[in-house]
C-alpha cells in the first residue's frame, strides 16, 4: 500500500490526538530534536516561520531536520551550530483503506463506515509559528540561511526566515 499524498493532509481538520482511546498510532520519523552543540549560547539566532496555517507531516519535517542538519555539519561543523525543531506532531492521521486488485469490489465496502485506521502523525502549524531556529556565531550566518532555506523546501506552505541579533530584530 503506497502512501497516500502530503497535500491530503495539508489542510487543518479537527485535531485527533487522544492516543489513549486509539489501536496502534504509528511512532514519529522524527529523531532528535535538538542537534549541534548544546552548551554554549551562541550570538546569532536564525528562525524558520511558517507563513499559513497547515498540517506537516512528521515524515516532512524529519526530511527537513535531515536536510538542514546534514547542510550545517558540512559547513560550520559540530561544534559551531545549535538547530532546534520547535514544534511536535501530535495529530494522528487516519486513511481510509481501499483494496485494489482483482476481486476488490467484493472485499471492499467503499466509504460505508469510513473512519479510517492511524498512518502517521502530524504537527498542526499556526501562521507565524517558529518551526526551526540556529543559534551561530556571526561567521556561520549565510550557511544557517541556505540550511533553513534548504529545509523549508521540504515542507508543504511558504517560509519566511528572520535573524534575531541579541534583542535587536534583523530583516
Amino acid at each position: 500500500m503506497t502512501r497516500k499524498p502530503a497535500s491530503m493532509y495539508r489542510r487543518r481538520e479537527r485535531p485527533y490526538t487522544r492516543r489513549k482511546y486509539m489501536g496502534g498510532v504509528p511512532g514519529s520519523k522524527v529523531v532528535h530534536y535538538d542537534m549541534g552543540n548544546l552548551t554554549e549560547d551562541f550570538p546569532i539566532q536564525i528562525t524558520l516561520v511558517v507563513k499559513e496555517p497547515c498540517q506537516i507531516r512528521h515524515t516532512a519535517l524529519e526530511a527537513a531536520r535531515v536536510a538542514a542538519n546534514r547542510f550545517l555539519m558540512k559547513t560550520a561543523g559540530r561544534t559551531s551550530f545549535h538547530l532546534k525543531l520547535r514544534t511536535y506532531p501530535h495529530h494522528v492521521i487516519r486513511e481510509n483503506k481501499q483494496a485494489t486488485g482483482a476481486g476488490a469490489d467484493r472485499v471492499s465496502s467503499g466509504m460505508r463506515m469510513a473512519f479510517g485506521k492511524a498512518v502517521g502523525t502530524a504537527a498542526r502549524v499556526e501562521a507565524g509559528q517558529k518551526l526551526f531556529t540556529v543559534g551561530v556565531p556571526l561567521t556561520y550566518l549565510n550557511d544557517a540561511k541556505v540550511a533553513l532555506t534548504r529545509a523549508g523546501h521540504k515542507l508543504p506552505t511558504p517560509i519566511q526566515i528572520i535573524i534575531e541579533s541579541g534583542q535587536e530584530l534583523i530583516k
